[in-house]
Protein backbone atom coordinates (compact mmCIF):
# COMPACT_ATOMS: atom_id res chain seq x y z
CA UNK A 1 0.00 0.00 0.00
CA UNK A 2 1.51 3.52 -1.07
CA UNK A 3 0.75 6.02 1.47
CA UNK A 4 -0.75 9.74 -0.36
CA UNK A 5 -1.25 12.79 2.15
CA UNK A 6 -3.35 15.58 -0.02
CA UNK A 7 -2.09 19.42 1.41
CA UNK A 8 -2.55 21.36 -1.14
CA UNK A 9 -5.11 23.48 0.15
CA UNK A 10 -4.53 27.11 0.85
CA UNK A 11 -6.72 26.44 4.45
CA UNK A 12 -9.16 29.49 3.75
CA UNK A 13 -11.51 28.37 6.22
CA UNK A 14 -8.86 28.30 8.90
CA UNK A 15 -7.74 31.92 7.74
CA UNK A 16 -11.30 33.56 7.36
CA UNK A 17 -11.21 32.78 11.28
CA UNK A 18 -8.35 34.04 12.28
CA UNK A 19 -5.63 31.37 11.80
CA UNK A 20 -3.12 32.65 10.20
CA UNK A 21 -0.92 29.18 10.37
CA UNK A 22 -1.30 27.24 6.88
CA UNK A 23 -3.32 23.97 7.03
CA UNK A 24 -0.93 21.80 7.03
CA UNK A 25 1.38 23.07 9.64
CA UNK A 26 -1.14 23.92 12.29
CA UNK A 27 -0.12 22.22 15.53
CA UNK A 28 -2.11 19.25 16.64
CA UNK A 29 -1.06 17.73 19.83
CA UNK A 30 2.20 19.51 20.01
CA UNK A 31 3.22 18.65 16.15
CA UNK A 32 2.52 19.98 12.58
CA UNK A 33 -0.47 18.45 11.32
CA UNK A 34 1.26 16.71 7.94
CA UNK A 35 4.48 15.34 10.05
CA UNK A 36 1.54 13.63 12.07
CA UNK A 37 0.37 11.69 8.76
CA UNK A 38 3.71 11.20 7.50
CA UNK A 39 4.89 9.60 11.08
CA UNK A 40 1.27 7.92 11.17
CA UNK A 41 1.56 6.28 8.04
CA UNK A 42 4.86 5.09 8.59
CA UNK A 43 3.70 3.88 11.66
CA UNK A 44 0.97 1.62 9.81
CA UNK A 45 3.17 0.29 7.17
CA UNK A 46 2.92 2.19 3.95
CA UNK A 47 5.68 0.94 1.46
CA UNK A 48 6.20 4.81 0.40
CA UNK A 49 4.69 7.89 1.60
CA UNK A 50 3.96 10.98 -0.47
CA UNK A 51 2.70 14.26 0.91
CA UNK A 52 1.34 16.71 -1.62
CA UNK A 53 1.96 20.54 0.12
CA UNK A 54 1.13 23.59 -1.44
CA UNK A 55 3.46 25.81 -2.88
CA UNK A 56 5.37 28.27 -0.27
CA UNK A 57 4.47 25.95 2.51
CA UNK A 58 7.54 24.24 3.98
CA UNK A 59 7.83 21.05 6.26
CA UNK A 60 10.70 18.89 7.63
CA UNK A 61 9.90 15.90 6.10
CA UNK A 62 10.61 12.84 8.87
CA UNK A 63 11.62 9.33 7.77
CA UNK A 64 10.76 7.91 4.24
CA UNK A 65 8.35 10.45 3.13
CA UNK A 66 8.66 12.60 -0.14
CA UNK A 67 7.03 16.11 0.06
CA UNK A 68 6.21 17.33 -3.49
CA UNK A 69 4.96 20.87 -3.82
CA UNK A 70 2.28 21.61 -6.13
CA UNK A 71 -0.07 24.39 -6.92
CA UNK A 72 -3.39 22.62 -7.98
CA UNK A 73 -6.79 24.51 -8.11
CA UNK A 74 -8.80 21.28 -6.48
CA UNK A 75 -8.78 18.53 -4.24
CA UNK A 76 -9.34 16.21 -7.48
CA UNK A 77 -6.17 18.29 -9.11
CA UNK A 78 -4.43 17.15 -6.29
CA UNK A 79 -5.16 13.58 -5.80
CA UNK A 80 -4.75 12.66 -9.16
CA UNK A 81 -1.35 14.78 -9.76
CA UNK A 82 -0.19 12.74 -6.25
CA UNK A 83 -1.08 9.51 -7.68
CA UNK A 84 1.01 10.33 -10.99
CA UNK A 85 3.99 10.17 -8.73
CA UNK A 86 3.05 6.20 -7.05
CA UNK A 87 3.63 3.27 -8.68
CA UNK A 88 0.67 1.35 -10.12
CA UNK A 89 -1.26 -0.40 -7.36
CA UNK A 90 -3.08 0.08 -3.90
CA UNK A 91 -3.00 3.48 -2.40
CA UNK A 92 -4.29 4.80 1.31
CA UNK A 93 -4.95 8.47 0.94
CA UNK A 94 -5.98 11.36 3.84
CA UNK A 95 -6.93 14.81 3.18
CA UNK A 96 -4.18 16.51 5.35
CA UNK A 97 -6.81 18.09 8.15
CA UNK A 98 -8.43 14.72 9.28
CA UNK A 99 -7.55 13.70 13.10
CA UNK A 100 -7.90 10.87 14.46
CA UNK A 101 -6.70 9.09 17.42
CA UNK A 102 -3.83 5.78 16.38
CA UNK A 103 -5.80 2.75 16.85
CA UNK A 104 -8.43 4.15 14.94
CA UNK A 105 -5.95 5.03 11.75
CA UNK A 106 -4.69 1.15 12.39
CA UNK A 107 -8.36 -0.29 11.94
CA UNK A 108 -9.32 2.24 8.86
CA UNK A 109 -5.57 0.77 7.12
CA UNK A 110 -6.17 -2.94 8.08
CA UNK A 111 -9.83 -2.62 6.90
CA UNK A 112 -8.92 -0.89 3.58
CA UNK A 113 -5.87 -3.63 3.32
CA UNK A 114 -8.10 -6.64 3.60
CA UNK A 115 -10.83 -5.03 0.95
CA UNK A 116 -8.73 -4.27 -1.27
CA UNK A 117 -7.17 -7.62 -1.38
CA UNK A 118 -10.41 -9.12 -2.06
CA UNK A 119 -11.70 -7.26 -5.20
CA UNK A 120 -13.05 -4.11 -3.62
CA UNK A 121 -12.24 -1.02 -5.70
CA UNK A 122 -12.06 1.78 -2.77
CA UNK A 123 -12.71 2.11 1.05
CA UNK A 124 -13.96 5.05 2.63
CA UNK A 125 -13.99 6.28 6.34
CA UNK A 126 -17.07 7.20 7.58
CA UNK A 127 -18.33 8.95 11.00
CA UNK A 128 -21.57 9.26 12.58
CA UNK A 129 -19.54 12.36 14.21
CA UNK A 130 -20.76 15.25 11.80
CA UNK A 131 -19.51 19.05 12.54
CA UNK A 132 -18.85 20.09 9.39
CA UNK A 133 -20.84 23.34 7.67
CA UNK A 134 -20.35 21.47 4.28
CA UNK A 135 -20.70 17.33 4.78
CA UNK A 136 -21.06 14.52 2.15
CA UNK A 137 -23.34 11.97 3.50
CA UNK A 138 -22.64 8.07 2.63
CA UNK A 139 -25.54 6.05 3.01
CA UNK A 140 -24.18 1.65 3.26
CA UNK A 141 -25.88 -1.13 3.47
CA UNK A 142 -25.81 -3.73 6.30
CA UNK A 143 -22.95 -5.68 4.63
CA UNK A 144 -20.87 -1.76 4.41
CA UNK A 145 -21.06 -1.59 0.91
CA UNK A 146 -21.57 2.65 0.05
CA UNK A 147 -24.72 2.97 -1.64
CA UNK A 148 -25.04 6.67 -2.46
CA UNK A 149 -22.59 9.51 -1.63
CA UNK A 150 -24.39 13.43 -1.57
CA UNK A 151 -25.35 16.38 0.13
CA UNK A 152 -28.52 14.80 1.35
CA UNK A 153 -28.95 13.60 4.79
CA UNK A 154 -28.82 9.44 5.14
CA UNK A 155 -30.08 7.26 7.83
CA UNK A 156 -28.72 6.19 10.56
CA UNK A 157 -26.22 9.42 9.90
CA UNK A 158 -23.02 8.80 8.46
CA UNK A 159 -20.33 11.36 6.56
CA UNK A 160 -16.78 10.78 4.93
CA UNK A 161 -14.25 11.39 6.57
CA UNK A 162 -11.59 12.11 4.41
CA UNK A 163 -9.16 9.29 4.41
CA UNK A 164 -9.84 7.07 1.40
CA UNK A 165 -8.40 3.56 0.26
CA UNK A 166 -8.05 2.96 -3.81
CA UNK A 167 -8.09 0.47 -5.97
CA UNK A 168 -5.92 0.27 -9.43
CA UNK A 169 -10.19 0.84 -10.84
CA UNK A 170 -10.69 3.66 -8.62
CA UNK A 171 -7.29 5.22 -9.83
CA UNK A 172 -8.01 5.12 -13.06
CA UNK A 173 -11.51 6.35 -12.25
CA UNK A 174 -10.02 9.77 -10.79
CA UNK A 175 -7.94 10.07 -13.74
CA UNK A 176 -11.53 9.64 -15.87
CA UNK A 177 -13.11 12.02 -13.16
CA UNK A 178 -10.51 15.29 -14.04
CA UNK A 179 -10.41 14.67 -17.47
CA UNK A 180 -14.48 14.75 -17.52
CA UNK A 181 -14.06 18.33 -16.15
CA UNK A 182 -14.62 17.31 -12.37
CA UNK A 183 -13.17 19.04 -9.59
CA UNK A 184 -13.65 17.66 -6.12
CA UNK A 185 -13.20 13.96 -4.59
CA UNK A 186 -16.66 14.11 -3.20
CA UNK A 187 -17.74 13.98 -6.96
CA UNK A 188 -15.36 11.30 -8.06
CA UNK A 189 -16.30 9.23 -4.70
CA UNK A 190 -20.00 9.99 -5.64
CA UNK A 191 -19.72 8.70 -9.30
CA UNK A 192 -17.85 5.54 -8.39
CA UNK A 193 -20.99 4.52 -6.35
CA UNK A 194 -23.05 5.27 -9.32
CA UNK A 195 -21.16 3.31 -11.77
CA UNK A 196 -21.39 -0.06 -9.79
CA UNK A 197 -18.07 0.16 -8.57
CA UNK A 198 -17.29 -1.94 -5.50
CA UNK A 199 -17.05 1.03 -2.68
CA UNK A 200 -16.97 -0.30 1.24
CA UNK A 201 -17.00 2.14 4.30
CA UNK A 202 -15.26 1.45 7.46
CA UNK A 203 -17.44 3.34 10.32
CA UNK A 204 -15.47 5.20 13.22
CA UNK A 205 -17.08 6.80 15.92
CA UNK A 206 -15.59 10.37 15.60
CA UNK A 207 -13.09 12.03 12.97
CA UNK A 208 -12.19 15.45 13.12
CA UNK A 209 -12.15 17.89 10.27
CA UNK A 210 -9.49 20.92 11.04
CA UNK A 211 -12.08 23.45 8.93
CA UNK A 212 -11.85 26.31 11.72
CA UNK A 213 -10.64 27.11 14.70
CA UNK A 214 -13.10 25.36 16.96
CA UNK A 215 -12.17 22.57 15.51
CA UNK A 216 -8.49 23.06 15.71
CA UNK A 217 -8.94 23.88 19.47
CA UNK A 218 -11.78 20.56 19.78
CA UNK A 219 -8.56 18.23 17.92
CA UNK A 220 -5.64 19.33 20.46
CA UNK A 221 -8.51 18.63 23.94
CA UNK A 222 -9.89 15.30 22.23
CA UNK A 223 -6.36 14.04 21.56
CA UNK A 224 -5.51 15.40 25.17
CA UNK A 225 -8.12 13.32 26.21
CA UNK A 226 -7.49 10.31 24.76
CA UNK A 227 -3.79 10.53 26.29
CA UNK A 228 -5.31 11.12 29.56
CA UNK A 229 -7.23 8.17 29.11
CA UNK A 230 -4.49 6.21 27.70
CA UNK A 231 -5.98 5.81 24.64
CA UNK A 232 -2.82 5.85 21.64
CA UNK A 233 -3.03 9.16 19.52
CA UNK A 234 -1.85 9.96 16.13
Amino acid sequence: MQGLILAGGRGSRLAADGVETPKAVVEVGGRPQAVNLIETFAELGCETITCMIREGITIESPGPAVVRVCRTPSSLHTLVLGLGHLPPGDVFCSMVDTVMPTADWAHVYATSCRALANGTDAVLAVTPFIDDERPVFAACSDDQRVTSIGDETVMPPRVTGGVYALGQRARVAALAALAAGHSRVRVLLAGLVRQGYDVRAVEIAKIIDLDCRDDLEGANAWLEFCEGQGLPMG
